[in-house]
């Protein structure tokens, strides 16, 4: 569809919407008199959705509701447009005759600087609306608050700034409980501050749903040997003497490294298991590589510390 819409559109003169982009949440009813000013021309300036629907129809009603609150969520970076194709007939003859497949509604359609994106058809779950959103987003140039958000949080998280992240996280779980990445930071923040007891409550409340996703296996992890290493870590300066005085056994290496890893010493105790694993990969059906693994994924596998132990061992096992 790449031919202009306003070139087809008969009966309508473009005019400027009265829904100007970035004045808050836009949501509003489109027919054959407004279709051009409120769809085409806005889309000059914000990313549009056409939700085509009936009144009898039952998904679209299951529908409504869904796809207006991921565009309130969006914050006013996208509109979203109402087409009763039951009452404007016409316009849906019209619209229909251009490549839109209006037969079978609801079907959602995003525009973007006059000219169709991509659509959808059928009732679709929160999660894949929001997707849709998303990359409707991005092929504008643009993003979710809550991606942003997301995103300082991260970052506020990897400098140390745990505090910050746990309230940048919490901006995006108000508006995205569901979001597996946010529950992580979460958690994870809750961590770093050492606040063991609100981090099992924060996991506590994790949507069952997001349970099995890598994202909160990741933090649950981390949280379990966060619980595990605070308790070797005081006994950090007694291991690390007993590890020099006793350098071959692998026992106490393997205490070492969970008590570094409690006391933030996160390099040296993968160092610690990359070491037993060179004098003896097999030592207790290759526990240090079981162990290295558990902290990988407790760190994060895009961790930078992380990475780098990662490519050591690919390098030790594969040499």
């Amino acid at each position: 569809m790449s031919s202009s819409f306003s070139e087809h559109l008969i009966g309508q003169s473009p005019k400027s919407s009265p829904s100007a982009a970035g004045k808050g949440v836009q949501i509003v009813d489109a027919d054959e008199r407004n279709f051009m000013a409120e769809v085409i021309e806005a889309s000059q300036s914000i990313p549009v959705l056409v939700d085509f629907w009936a009144p009898w129809c039952a998904p679209c009603r299951q529908l409504g509701p869904v796809i207006e609150k991921v565009v309130q969520a969006a914050g006013g970076r996208v509109k979203l447009v109402k087409v009763d194709v039951e009452a404007n007939q016409s316009l849906a003859a019209q619209l229909g005759q251009l490549g839109l497949p209006l037969q079978s509604i609801p079907v959602v359609v995003a525009f973007w600087k006059g000219q169709v994106l991509d659509l959808f058809q059928g009732a679709q779950p929160e999660s894949e609306i929001r997707r849709f959103v998303e990359s409707l987003l991005k092929l504008a140039g643009g993003a979710m608050p809550a991606t942003e958000i997301l995103a300082a949080g991260k970052h506020a998280l990897a400098e140390g700034q745990a505090e910050q992240a746990v309230g940048l996280f919490a901006q995006v779980l108000d508006t995205e409980a569901e979001n597996p990445e946010a529950w992580s930071g979460m958690i994870r923040s809750l961590i770093s501050l050492n606040e063991t007891e609100s981090a099992e409550e924060a996991l506590s409340q994790v949507p069952e749903k997001l349970l099995t996703h890598p994202e909160i296996t990741g933090a649950k992890a981390a949280l379990e040997l966060h619980r595990e290493s605070q308790a070797a870590a005081s006994e950090l300066d007694g291991l690390r003497s007993a590890g020099n005085a006793n350098p071959d056994d692998l026992g106490l290496k393997m205490k070492l490294a969970a008590a570094l890893n409690g006391a933030g010493f996160r390099a040296e105790a993968a160092e610690i298991l990359l070491e037993i694993l060179k004098k003896d990969r097999d030592w207790e059906d290759g526990a240090a590589k079981t162990e290295l693994l558990r902290f990988f994924e407790a760190w994060g596998h895009t961790d930078p510390i992380t990475l780098t132990a990662r490519r050591k061992l690919s390098s030790l096992l594969f040499s």
